[in-house]
């Protein structure tokens, strides 16, 4: 249930929340499990979340961070593994994204992931782009520091850049991965870590924290629920 404090977000543009899901290892090893298997809960368990996102009216925009730029250094067959994970997730999902009017948008470096989970991605981008009821945005490969390098190099190039001696704030804006989603208003961190990690660094700038001790895996809509209706009642300043 919505709660009655919605009129503050029905006056506002729909939230853009962040989730960094940690945690899944942790939970494997407590119950003597693979890695892998920590990953594979947390596919399920983020299923049930969007679902919940896709139904609130506050919430217009869910990233979740699915692997880093860092994370290359684990062992390779968890990477496998998980990259497989993302493709199933993605390949079982796209027709449910349709059906709900869910954009799919991806972010982060497409030159080393899997040329099939790179092509499935392409593909599912282009096929719901015209959805406009709720966005769902992974994060794969990424690190904030590599997207704004990224999106410095490709200014080069840039009319932008050609016709100013500087470049300005909205010209790296215009060359990140997807300028076009609004700025993030809440991340969730699960599993008791309190570090930002290099995580969207140019669009968490006035982002609200909410570190949770529950690992991802056990992180339920009832703890998203709660992060999203204590966001509710935050008083936020933007500096001013």
């Amino acid at each position: 249930m919505v709660p009655s404090h919605n009129k503050y977000f029905m006056s506002n543009s729909p939230l853009h929340i962040a989730i960094i899901p940690d945690g899944n290892r942790r939970w494997a090893k407590a119950l003597s499990l693979m890695p892998w298997d920590g990953h594979q809960k947390a596919v399920d368990n983020f299923q049930t979340l969007t679902e919940w996102c896709e139904n609130d009216v506050r919430v217009g925009v869910l990233t979740v961070w699915c692997f880093s730029t860092e994370n290359w250094k684990r062992d390779p067959k968890e990477i496998r593994k998980l990259m497989h994970m993302l493709e199933d997730y993605l390949q079982k999902e796209r027709s449910t994204f349709m059906k709900h009017n869910t954009r799919f948008l991806h972010s982060g470096r497409k030159d080393r992931i899997p040329a099939s989970l790179k092509q499935l991605i392409a593909d599912v981008e282009k096929e719901t782009a015209h959805c406009d009821s709720f966005t769902l945005h992974l994060a794969v490969d990424y690190g904030g520091k590599d997207e704004i390098l990224r999106a410095i190099n490709k200014t080069k190039d840039s009319k932008e850049a050609q016709d100013s001696k500087e470049i300005c704030e909205t010209t790296i804006q215009n060359h990140l991965d997807q300028p076009s989603l609004p700025e993030i208003d809440l991340i969730i961190r699960t599993s008791g870590e309190h570090r930002t990690s290099n995580f969207f660094l140019w669009q968490s700038t006035y982002a609200e924290w909410d570190f949770i001790d529950k690992r991802f895996p056990d992180f339920t809509v009832k703890d998203l629920q709660s992060s999203v209706d204590s966001f509710a009642v935050r008083t936020r300043r933007f500096g001013g």
